[in-house]
């Protein structure tokens, strides 16, 4: 039989192969144990930067335009009103006369010590003579000591007689010049409450007088809410009688006690730069804003607060690796859908908004807004 020119292939036994498919095995598991592990999945959550809390509103109260100084004019004499030379509403200059009194009587004090006067001065001419002549004397042991005691005694009564003479004149004379009333300020006449031929009363309120310059604004607040007004508080000012005026105002002074009747206090607030177009008794719409100092005050939504077992907090989100932490805060103010934070959170920084009892500590995180425009903070 002839032979095949090329070589057969030599067959392996079966416990051969063994060797080789162990080799295998183990280099398909060595690839797989190197794969890399997959990243860290992050959560998405609603987060957003924090705000100060300058533009949050403490409250809103209708208000009345006031001056600075308001007060009574009257007169400092009694008398009857003889000529009102104003009205209400006129516009006044310091100095000028605006009512006048009959001053009969107050010329005739007048009249009556300035006679008085004239006679004490004259007792003093001859008191100082008489001084001077027995001065002389005395000093010649030509009068006793008893006599010169005497001379002195007069002269110095002549004296004072004169003294008091002379501020009876000067008291007469203001009585004259108190029967003419006038402005001693710029200022607007703002009532009238008598009038010609009326017997006054010294101290009898004539007009109502109010400064010119400074304006305020009064509120009422109820019992409530007084507690979150402080001196020094900023404010609104808008008025419906000039639209698209707004002025800034400060709490100047709260009232130290309730209204009798309607319970209410009396918070009065100067305006800033007040101008012409502000006129007394306009209405006025206050707005005060929730902090003194926009550094001092946070405001978050209340979703965003969160009690680790009694102590608020907030979840604020790492800004270099976006993962969470838990921040104590101190809360200033629960407001009906905010809370005003006095400490532990600064304006700016990211805060989970909603879902705070979903996260927890560490947690990678993806920040998203609000799927509704009304929930982002205002």
């Amino acid at each position: 039989m002839s032979r095949s020119p090329f070589p057969q292939p030599r067959v392996l036994p079966r416990h051969a192969w063994l060797p080789y498919v162990v080799a295998i095995s183990l280099i398909s598991l060595a690839g797989c144990g190197r794969k890399a592990p997959e990243a860290e999945a992050a959560v998405p959550v609603i987060a957003m930067p924090a705000q100060a809390a300058d533009g949050a509103v403490a409250g809103r109260f209708p208000g009345d335009v006031h001056a600075r100084y308001e007060m009574p004019l009257s007169f400092r004499v009694g008398g009857q009103l003889l000529e009102r030379y104003v009205d209400p509403g006129q516009q006044v200059k310091q100095g000028q006369a605006l009512a006048k009194l009959d001053p009969a009587d107050a010329n005739k004090q007048l009249a009556n010590a300035k006679a008085a006067l004239e006679s004490a001065e004259h007792r003093l001419v001859f008191a100082t003579q008489q001084h001077d002549r027995d001065d002389a004397q005395y000093k010649q042991n030509l009068i006793s000591q008893l006599q010169w005691q005497q001379t002195q005694d007069n002269y110095a009564a002549a004296v004072a007689g004169r003294d008091q003479a002379k501020q009876q004149y000067e008291l007469a004379q203001n009585q004259l010049r108190y029967t003419t009333l006038v402005a001693d300020h710029d200022g607007v006449i703002t009532s009238r409450q008598a009038d010609v031929g009326q017997v006054l009363a010294a101290g009898q309120q004539v007009f109502g007088f109010a400064w010119a310059g400074e304006r305020e604004v009064y509120v009422d607040v109820p019992e409530s809410r007084v507690g979150r007004i402080t001196i020094g508080q900023v404010a609104t000012v808008s008025l419906p009688a000039l639209r698209g005026h707004t002025y800034t105002a400060r709490v100047r002074e709260i009232a130290p006690a309730a209204d009798a009747q309607s319970h209410t206090y009396l918070v009065k607030l100067t305006v800033d730069h007040a101008d012409a177009s502000l006129q007394l008794g306009m209405t006025a719409d206050v707005s005060l804003q929730a902090g003194r100092a926009a550094d001092a005050v946070v405001k978050i939504p209340v979703t965003a607060l969160f009690h680790q077992d009694e102590h608020p907090a907030v979840w604020v989100v790492d800004p270099t690796d976006s993962k969470l932490a838990l921040r104590p805060v101190t809360v200033a103010r629960y407001e009906e859908r905010d809370v005003l934070l006095a400490g532990g959170l600064k304006p700016g920084e990211r805060i989970v908004m909603q879902g705070v009892h979903t996260v927890s500590v560490g947690e990678k995180v993806t920040p998203i807004a609000p799927p509704h425009a009304e929930d982002a903070p205002q």
